[in-house]
């Protein structure tokens, strides 16, 4: 069998590969990963002195909970775990059990607070009214060094060129399926 089989990697479309983007998103996984850590470590030192009736410490670190998740951050989507934290206390009703609850990783989060922020600036600003100075700079962060108005407004020029060149585009020789309207459509409104 000949060794000259070429292997060519998949990945999804619409995905960048870039080596400065890729250290970057290993390098926030791993002081996410710390952070986690640390703050497990943090809120078990917290109860170092609660002990149970045989002497063990009561509040312990448990390893970490669930399967990995991705959350989507600015750099891209970066793999977490969440850290669990366990009461051993036997017979102590659920009200008064110790429960550790992340301040970094909230319990169900799949996006940074700075995406969900994000999302209607982008919206109400970059798309309905053009303004993408201020949308940028919710993306880039407010001082962001090459968000000059000059910046902003070749980049704005460019995305106007590319939207008026897609709606010009020739459609003839394409072929759509129109339904006409029912008497339904046309009492709700759908004209």
């Amino acid at each position: 069998m000949a060794e000259d089989t070429t292997i060519t990697p998949l990945r999804q479309p619409g995905t960048i590969l870039h080596p400065l983007t890729e250290i970057a998103r290993e390098d926030a996984r791993q002081m996410l990963a710390a952070a986690l850590k640390a703050e497990a470590a943090s809120f078990v030192a917290q109860f170092a002195e609660e002990r149970l009736p045989d002497g063990r410490q009561r509040v312990v670190r448990h390893g970490t909970g669930g399967p990995e998740r991705d959350i989507q951050t600015r750099i891209g989507a970066i793999p977490v775990q969440r850290q669990k934290v366990r009461d051993r206390a036997a017979g102590v009703p659920d009200e008064k059990k110790i429960r550790f609850t992340s301040n970094i990783l909230p319990r169900w989060a799949r996006r940074s607070r700075s995406h969900d922020a994000l999302l209607p600036v982008l919206y109400l600003r970059g798309v309905s009214t053009g303004d993408f100075q201020e949308a940028l700079g919710a993306l880039l962060g407010a001082d962001a060094p090459n968000l000059s108005p000059g910046a902003v407004t070749r980049l704005t020029a460019g995305w106007q060129e590319e939207y008026d060149r897609w709606q010009r585009r020739d459609l003839s020789a394409r072929r759509y399926v129109v339904r006409p309207l029912s008497r339904t459509d046309r009492i709700r409104g759908l004209t």
